[in-house]
């Protein structure tokens, strides 16, 4: 199964880029052997519309062009999961013959409605409200730990 992390929004170089680089090379790395083929990331431009409702839906309408397979969309009204619960549900759809799950990112306006309803799954990282550059290495870290999780590597402890 592919994994995917669309975003909308482009990350300046520096740290926060450094270190989701990081953790996108340990994925994909460490998921080959368990049948992850690939995790993309792939950049949306935020939209110029002067109006927030068109922006999102702009960028909705983007995310939806190249989203593929099970929709995850990552949303402050989401509910909050453990990462075993994540690792668990990525590797059941993995199991069952999912060609890919995709991650969504809104803009900084947030998700279109229409995301969060053709979402699988729609998940918070917490009540705070996070910056996008944060967002995005919490992301693909916590797609890292599921495939350590999967593989039983002892990355993620309790």
């Amino acid at each position: 199964m592919r994994l995917l992390l669309v975003a909308v929004g482009r990350m300046k170089s520096g740290p926060e880029t450094e270190l989701a680089d990081r953790y996108q090379d340990r994925a994909a790395k460490a998921g080959k052997s368990l049948g992850f083929r690939s995790v993309d990331v792939v950049v949306l431009d935020e939209s110029r519309s002067a109006d927030s409702a068109q922006r999102k839906a702009d960028e909705a309408a983007g995310i939806l062009k190249v989203a593929a397979g099970r929709i995850v969309a990552l949303d402050e009204r989401g509910k909050a999961i453990a990462s075993d619960a994540f690792a668990a549900r990525l590797g059941q759809w993995k199991d069952s013959g999912e060609d890919a799950t995709t991650l969504v990112i809104g803009g900084p306006d947030g998700l279109d409605a229409t995301i969060r309803d053709k979402a699988d799954l729609v998940i918070s990282f917490g009540a705070m409200t996070w910056p996008h550059q944060l967002v995005r290495v919490m992301a693909l870290e916590q797609i890292y730990r599921a495939v350590t999780i999967l593989s039983g590597h002892p990355y993620h402890r309790v």
